[in-house]
């Protein structure tokens, strides 16, 4: 959508694509056949964060612009910017927000989404710092490598019933996790003689944030999709229109909310704001002529 807004706003064509599998080989392999057919400017999600530099420099010796978004390749790297989420910094501000609602006391059980992924290791190392700031606040157990419902499901499962009756908190920073975890919680506390626990997870799928409604979880982090998606061909339209970055490379952070029973039905205001303040921002902080 954020694409297609951009196209819209800034009057150019953008053809968009998904790969056939999640493998940089097979990213590299489709981009070069397209870079071949006159596109100017490629706004890129890197299935690798060291291979895609090599597609990046590829392009760039040609003269092709390159933004990339949704994570930032390894630094330094040939793309001019990347938009994207603060993935540590995100992850770092979910679990101080656990930890409020666990009273900064308690064990959280950290549930991570897919291991090979650079960042999973990112949330983790935020995670882990947050936790070593509260004396009072442990990790008891990481539970991670679940890219579907069912297995997360499981493995959630499994970790509470072995332990419980010791888990206060339960951190999840992955897609799968959460929903995973949102359906299991809203099962568990329909039962009021359960134990509580406190929940942030990650992503808004409707049975999370039906979940916050109902009072059975307490809340998930909002990434901002549209915003990766409309300021990094933005980025690539105004740069094809003679602007300059004004520095070699830059990270723009598109932002993310945290959503609680208050917000619940207002957060995308709130990130659409976060949108408009970078859009207003493009040609002064980021660009100039």
């Amino acid at each position: 959508k954020g694409v297609e807004a951009c196209a819209k706003d800034y009057k150019v064509k953008i053809y968009t694509t998904v790969g056939q599998e999640w493998t940089q080989a097979n990213e590299t392999q489709n981009v070069e056949a397209l870079s071949t057919r006159g596109y100017k400017g490629f706004s890129i999600f890197p299935g690798d964060p060291a291979g895609a530099n090599g597609l990046f420099q590829s392009l760039k010796n040609r003269g092709i612009l390159v933004v990339a978004f949704g994570a930032e390749p390894n630094l330094p790297t040939p793309a001019s910017f990347t938009v994207a989420t603060d993935i540590k910094g995100a992850a770092m501000r979910a679990c101080e927000d656990l930890i409020k609602f666990m009273g900064d006391k308690g064990n959280i059980l950290n549930v991570l989404e897919t291991v090979t992924d650079i960042n999973t290791k990112k949330r983790d190392d935020g995670i882990k710092e947050v936790v070593a700031k509260h004396p009072n606040v442990h990790i008891i157990q990481t539970i991670s490598d679940m890219t579907q419902q069912s297995v997360a499901r499981n493995k959630i499962e499994a970790a509470l019933a072995a332990r419980g009756d010791e888990i206060d908190g339960i951190i999840t920073t992955g897609y799968n996790p959460t929903v995973a975890a949102a359906a299991l919680l809203t099962e568990r506390h329909k039962n009021a003689s359960n134990k509580r626990m406190r929940f942030v997870g990650i992503d808004t799928d409707p049975t999370v944030l039906q979940a916050i409604k109902d009072g059975y979880i307490d809340g998930t982090i909002a990434q901002n999709p549209f915003g990766h998606g409309y300021i990094s061909c933005a980025l690539l339209a105004l740069m094809l229109d003679g602007y300059k970055p004004t520095q070699p490379y830059q990270f723009i952070e598109a932002g993310d909310v945290l959503i609680t029973k208050g917000n619940v039905d207002t957060y995308a205001e709130e990130v659409n704001a976060i949108t408009q303040k970078i859009k207003d921002n493009l040609t002064t902080k980021y660009l100039t002529k």
